[in-house]
């Protein structure tokens, strides 16, 4: 292939290298105000009153929004909301400011003024009465009747501040039954943390309302269609009347942005729509990191039962995450982590999973890179490893005996086979880690030191469904001077996939690279796009280039066949230079522009909903372990992942790294830390603890590529997956290397210590 599986410099690159590419901070329009707002300082609370009039009346401010002069239609901030067709629903409890707030950092009010500054001072000038109102901030806790309700209105009725659930799944037959007999059983429980996406670029919009009802937004979300029906929605204005914009880059996503960034496009469309003129709203670092969802943390429980040959013929999961206020994807989200997460590698004939997305008083939980997947993971690998040891067997060939294969009943029964490539990924990792030689050696180690390795595995989705609404449009149309333009709604936030999507657009159609071109991030441009999310861009627009690049060349060979009058069958194109029976006819650009000239033009669109598809994939973690102070560094991860087919290899790899790195930090450092009374202590990144360069372990992704026979030549998604099975690794290395089993994350020092000293493991 002349394109794709090749090293092509990113399109991109240049504009960001040197600082000429636009984000949503960046953008500025004529007579466009400032916005600043109010948020409420207690977790749970009733306004008795509000007086706006002192920030009205301050010189510069030109309009002041709350929940008495604005919308209080209901809606979701999540994409679901426009992703989930009946008979399923979404739940829909926010409103775009509140009476009530339910979290500390909840919106009450917003200024526009003619500066930031004013706008700052004028939201001091806000006098508001809350009375305080009981609040919960465990999930366990929220769910004992007696707790205080966070969302009364919306939560199931039949149970304690659940949200739209419980999600339960079950796979095969009676699972109470299959574990009666089963010979051994293994059971592991832990407590994950609130971890931030952690973005560079904080959430932002920049919203004009004109007179004529058309509400323009240029923002920071992942998804412009959803966004664009969402505000529709809440607003009451009709689809036509709202575009959605990236300007057109986004600095980094992972989750956060999967339909309204926060509530920046919601809160700016709400001010512009009472002054007529535009109204730009970035979030602080700290709005960003206490006001916008973060991943779900919580209690998750895992039990397996296995005869005495290995045979693993039972499960069962369960999880209760801590959703926070607000629904966005609370229900979602809990599914994937028992579908993907504990249901979806290993082939166990009777298997369940109960999960509870639980309302609580602290700031949303929603989307982040991964999507419940590593919750889920995380719970199943080790409790293959306690399997293991009790079996006196290897967990790798543990593993690879209960695989889901070729031929075996998928837990995913309405996707397509795929290319079962699970025990391979195991083996090179084990292979290129050195696992066997290193792994097993705690009762041997001494002193301070001590070094361990694991191993972990699991699926995700690329695409989603059934039950969502995933399809995507592509438009591409060849210029007048033979160059190709391809328009998509699809973002680029970061991965380079306005390189790669036009690599495989180039491969297909046959035209040049160099000059080829990418439109994207812009309702305006086509038609619907479910958004960059879900491991599924460069796999789904794939798709919908493979389903036009015939008709787009079927139009152009036949523009050539009747023109120079030569046999239709006859043509091909490569390269832009068409072709009769092998030899050259015409460049594109000639006949591009000849056809113009006499009122022709090539341009196809097409609109697909592709099938789901599952990755495959598996990473070994080794680590040191400081018995003397608790500290845990992770050395070095080998990450074999089954990409199908790599488009573009060092962007592929740098997904795997970027995901791995997010990970070692959810192991051994991020946490959301919640103080009663302040709420999260974890501000900005002074006070998150990110891995920095310093703690980075080598990194060692390797593309493995069997072409997936349900992908455009052969391509599936990568973009989450890289942070999937890595603090499931870090656990195992760490048991490898102490002997020790952990139970809650991060390992900081604290608890790994104490884990120590309760086990009698000191230095000597």
């Amino acid at each position: 292939m002349k394109y794709v599986g090749k090293d092509i410099g990113r399109k991109d690159g240049y504009d960001k290298a040197t600082g000429r590419g636009l984000f949503t901070s960046d953008i500025f329009l004529p007579r466009m105000t400032y916005a600043k707002v109010l948020r409420s300082p207690y977790a749970h609370a009733k306004v008795l009153s509000i007086d706006t009039s002192e920030a009205e009346a301050l010189p510069g401010v030109v309009a002041v929004a709350s929940f008495k002069n604005t919308t209080n239609k209901l809606f979701n901030c999540a994409a679901p909301m426009f992703l989930t067709p009946p008979p399923h629903q979404c739940v829909l409890d926010q409103t775009v400011f509140t009476d009530t707030p339910k979290y500390i950092g909840d919106e009450i009010a917003a200024v526009a003024a003619e500066t930031v500054e004013i706008a700052e001072k004028a939201v001091k000038l806000i006098k508001v009465e809350y009375q305080e109102l009981p609040a919960v901030y465990d999930p366990l806790e929220a769910m004992k009747p007696d707790a205080p309700k966070v969302q009364p209105e919306c939560a199931n009725p039949q149970f304690n501040n659940i949200c739209g659930g419980p999600i339960e799944l079950a796979f095969g037959g009676d699972v109470d039954e299959a574990f009666k007999k089963c010979d051994v059983i293994a059971e592991y429980e832990l407590v994950l943390p609130r971890v931030k996406q952690a973005q560079m670029e904080t959430h932002g919009a920049v919203a004009t309302y004109n007179p004529d009802g058309h509400l323009e937004v240029i923002c920071t979300t992942q998804a412009p269609y959803p966004t664009k029906y969402i505000l529709a929605e809440a607003f009451d204005l009709p689809y036509s009347h709202v575009t959605v914009k990236n300007p057109p880059y986004v600095g980094g996503g992972f989750g956060v942005r999967i339909g309204i960034s926060g509530k920046a496009e919601a809160i700016a469309a709400a001010l512009s729509m009472k002054c007529f003129r535009p109204v730009k709203y970035i979030y602080t670092r700290e709005e960003d990191f206490t006001c916008s969802d973060s991943r779900h943390g919580g209690y998750l429980k895992m039990k397996l039962g296995a005869t005495k040959d290995g045979k693993i013929i039972a499960q069962d999961g369960f999880a209760a995450l801590n959703t926070g206020a607000y629904a966005t994807f609370g229900v979602d989200l809990l599914g994937v982590c028992g579908a993907c997460g504990t249901l979806g590698t290993y082939n166990i004939p009777n298997a369940r999973y109960l999960g509870w997305p639980v309302y609580t008083n602290q700031e949303t939980a929603g989307a982040m890179r991964g999507y419940g997947s590593p919750q889920g993971c995380s719970m199943v690998e080790p409790c293959i490893e306690i399997l293991a040891e009790k079996l006196g067997m290897d967990s790798i060939e543990l593993r690879k005996m209960n695989t889901t294969k070729e031929g075996d009943q998928n837990w995913f029964p309405y996707w397509p086979e795929g290319v079962y490539t699970t025990n391979e990924c195991l083996d090179i990792a084990a292979e290129k880690s050195d696992y066997y030689k290193k792994h097993g050696k705690a009762k041997e180690q001494t002193g301070r030191y001590r070094r361990g390795i694991g191993i972990a595995t699991c699926t995700h989705v690329t695409n989603a469904g059934p039950f969502c609404v995933e399809h995507n449009t592509v438009t591409a149309r060849i210029e007048a001077d033979g160059t190709l333009l391809v328009n998509g709604t699809f973002p680029e936030i970061g991965p380079g996939t306005s390189t790669a999507a036009l690599q495989v657009a180039c491969e297909l159609i046959g035209t040049t690279f160099d000059d080829a071109r990418l439109a994207f991030g812009n309702t305006d441009l086509t038609g619907f796009d479910v958004g960059s999310h879900a491991t599924r861009t460069i796999y789904t627009v794939s798709k919908c280039l493979e389903a036009l690049a015939p008709k787009l060349r079927a139009q152009i060979f036949q523009y050539v066949a009747d023109t120079r009058k030569l046999p239709l069958d006859k043509l091909d194109m490569a390269e832009s230079i068409i072709t009769c029976d092998g030899k050259e006819v015409v460049t594109l650009k000639e006949i591009a522009l000849e056809a113009h000239l006499g009122g022709r033009m090539f341009i196809e669109t097409t609109n697909t909903t592709p099938p789901g598809l599952l990755p495959k994939y598996a990473q070994t973690a080794e680590v040191e372990v400081d018995v003397e102070t608790g500290m845990v560094r992770c050395l070095k991860v080998v990450a074999p992942h089954d990409v199908g087919r790599a488009v573009n290899p060092p962007l592929c790899r740098g997904q795997i790294e970027g995901g791995v790195l997010q990970a070692v930090g959810y192991a051994l450092t991020e946490e959301m830390t919640y103080q009663e009374g302040k709420g999260f202590y974890n501000k900005n990144f002074h006070s998150y603890m990110e891995p920095t360069a310093d703690s980075r372990p080598e990194i060692e992704a390797i593309l493995v590529e069997h072409p997936e026979n349900n992908g455009t030549l052969g391509i599936i998604g990568i973009g989450e997956i890289g942070i999937i099975p890595t603090l499931a690794a870090i656990n195992n290395a760490v048991y490898d290397a102490t002997g020790v089993r952990f139970h809650e994350f991060p390992l900081t020092p604290e608890r790994v210590l104490n884990g120590l000293k309760a086990a009698g493991i000191t230095a000597k």
